[in-house]
């Protein structure tokens, strides 16, 4: 089946959200070699990760029901599903934006069908700019908190008991045991990685000086366009979330250069090895 089959909302098809997420599961499972305990989802210039992953299994996304197509620069579009150490691992290379003209359930979608997989763990990396001028460019932030200043949540809609609760809680949406976990890791490759709260907004227009005056103002650290839905959706689930943002760019105001995907793609690349050494070590304590 292809994504034509079931188009872009769920509104063109009887099948429930979770009908079709238990299909896709099915037809991914079956596909495999190996069931994944522990799912990460690599940002903008974040995908080598999964290239590494032994006895692995690398799939399209065009090949599996209702999954979206990645159209944006440095997302291959593909899920790999491996070995980190001994952790069976599923891998996806590139993510879905609400930018793209997807809706947010098709941006979830994917952390719908990983959870029927049976994934207990959610690793959401990004590619973020810094409002904070402690976190220069090529650095890690861990997520403490997130604020979502898309204008929408991706829960809105009828909700189905078996994937959660109608009214699910967010005080702890990245796990404060996971976030020392991943600093402790950091701290011994002696990387100087910090907590920092990710602001989300839509895109993909980059943000106005002004607009990162107000977000400084709230209190956010990093800004992007991205893992509030998929965080949200994943501890509806109560899948436990790591959020990591590699800071690819100052943000508009913060410096006077001007932004480009371009930054975001080369920072990816330096920071590559670090970063896959890193996602490695944490990995291999999730256990």
């Amino acid at each position: 089946m292809s994504l034509g089959e079931f188009g872009m909302s769920a509104k063109a098809n009887p099948a429930t959200l979770y009908d079709r997420a238990h299909h896709a599961a099915e037809v991914i499972r079956a596909r495999a070699k190996l069931q994944p305990s522990v799912a990460i989802v690599l940002g903008s210039g974040l995908g080598a990760f999964a290239d590494d992953l032994a006895e692995s299994s690398a799939i399209p996304y065009s090949e599996f029901p209702g999954f979206a197509r990645a159209t944006v620069e440095g997302h291959a579009g593909k899920l790999v599903i491996g070995k980190a150490g001994e952790v069976p691992v599923a891998a996806m290379q590139g993510r879905f934006h609400f930018y793209e003209g997807y809706s947010l359930e098709d941006v979830t979608f994917p952390v719908r069908v990983l959870k029927l997989l049976g994934v207990r763990t959610l690793i959401l990396t990004n590619a973020a700019g810094s409002l904070n001028v402690e976190f220069t460019p090529g650095s890690l932030m861990v997520i403490s908190d997130h604020i979502n200043l898309m204008g929408v949540n991706p829960l809105i809609g009828p909700n189905d008991d078996r994937f959660g609760p109608r009214f699910p809680d967010l005080t702890a949406t990245y796990s404060p045991e996971l976030q020392n976990l991943v600093i402790e890791e950091a701290k011994g490759m002696g990387l100087d990685m910090r907590r920092g709260v990710y602001a989300s907004l839509t895109g993909p227009s980059y943000e106005t000086p002004a607009e990162i005056h107000m977000v400084r103002t709230l209190g956010g650290d990093a800004v992007g366009m991205s893992t509030v839905p998929e965080a949200i959706v994943a501890r509806h689930m109560d899948i436990q979330v790591i959020g990591i943002s590699c800071i690819t760019n100052l943000a508009a105001g913060v410096s006077n250069r001007p932004v480009d995907h371009s930054q975001v793609i080369n920072t990816g690349e330096r920071v590559r090895e670090q970063f896959t050494e890193l996602l490695r070590r944490v990995i291999a304590r999730l256990k």
